[in-house]
């Protein structure tokens, strides 16, 4: 696989667009190159808040502390001034930490005037799979009620940044409700080494990379608990079906939860020791505390605060999410894990097809 090539078939070439990714960690970073790959004549700019982080996005083309060994192509730069960041961009990339979005947005609202394109306002571009704590909003739900009604497009399957930077080959869903947004977006970010397919279904993409999180988690106490493939592979099958019902409940389609960002993400995420997630798990299931664990991750775990939001969203639909539940509950309410994954599997004999009781 060729390092960098642009994708010919992609519409979008040679534009000059300016590109801000708000987030410079290991997912921003890379998306940045993904930006940089398919367009050489973008200006792509990372916002974060560590100066030492920025300022070698600049000078060296490198992120070591998240991306240790690679290099950025030489069209991305890095800043901690937010306001010069989000100046004349086309496109604004969200790759903060959920529970920080809402003070980031609020912060860039003023500053989000029309780009190159000639514009009201830049499209915004979610890499986010979580859902907001005190409200359980989706990201698309806080970035309307934040932002207005700017043009909107959601990026998400089975996307291990560190493979991605490395430019190996894998595939995504941008989903936007106009279709002419998902095509731009896709072009944005197309390359020969990242395949991106558009969706509509915001609502069904959204919640299954939410709720794929904690079915990483789970997998990852199974594991660490020695229960064996036969417990993981259960443990993500029926948190996949559980997550199926719930996005159907919330006007998702069920198509979205067995594509790339349901399935999809889910294999890559609750298999790979690259997921945080899945690092998780396997840290709690050693009787370490939360927190210890979380320190230990080297970046943002968000299935921590997505746990909380997908049970209040599944018991407002009526939608019973054994699986999804005990993973919260080990997250939220401090159960020990090896009760909860032996739980997992306890349930009463019944069709496959039912839903948890």
């Amino acid at each position: 696989m060729s390092a960098g090539r642009t994708d010919s078939s992609a519409s979008s070439r040679g534009t000059g667009r300016r590109v801000a990714v708000l987030g410079a960690g290991s997912w921003g970073t890379t998306f940045a190159q993904l930006v940089a790959d398919a367009d050489p004549g973008a200006r792509v700019v990372v916002w974060g808040r560590d100066a030492t982080v920025t300022d070698e996005i600049t000078r060296e083309h490198a992120n070591s502390r998240y991306l240790r060994g690679l290099r950025l192509p030489g069209g991305v730069s890095g800043t901690t001034d937010l306001v010069a960041a989000l100046e004349g961009a086309d496109d604004v990339v969200l790759a903060v930490p959920v529970q920080r979005l809402r003070g980031v947005l609020a912060t860039a609202a003023p500053h989000l005037g029309g780009g190159a394109g000639g514009a009201s306002g830049p499209t915004v571009v979610s890499l986010l799979k979580g859902l907001e704590l005190e409200t359980h909003l989706r990201v698309s739900q806080l970035v309307a009620e934040v932002l207005g009604d700017l043009p909107y497009a959601v990026v998400s399957g089975p996307n291990l940044a560190r493979e991605i930077a490395e430019r190996r080959p894998c595939a995504t869903v941008v989903a936007s409700v106009h279709e002419h947004v998902a095509d731009r977006v896709a072009a944005l970010c197309a390359t020969d080494y990242f395949r991106p397919f558009t969706a509509r279904d915001v609502v069904g993409v959204e919640v299954a990379g939410a709720a794929k999180n904690l079915l990483a988690v789970g997998v990852g106490l199974a594991e660490g608990l020695g229960l064996g493939d036969n417990a993981k592979a259960s443990v993500i099958a029926l948190g996949l079906a559980e997550v199926t019902r719930l996005v159907v409940a919330l006007g998702g389609s069920a198509a979205t939860v067995a594509g790339l960002a349901g399935a999809g993400d889910a294999f890559a995420t609750c298999a790979s020791t690259l997921s945080r997630n899945h690092r998780l798990g396997v840290g709690l299931s050693q009787g370490r505390p939360l927190q210890e664990v979380l320190d230990g991750l080297g970046g943002t775990a968000e299935a921590v605060g997505t746990a909380r939001s997908i049970t209040a969203l599944a018991e407002g639909a009526g939608v019973s999410m054994g699986v999804v539940g005990q993973v919260a509950a080990v997250l939220v309410e401090g159960r020990d894990p090896r009760d909860a994954a032996l739980h997992l599997l306890s349930q009463p004999l019944r069709d496959e097809r039912l839903p948890w009781r």
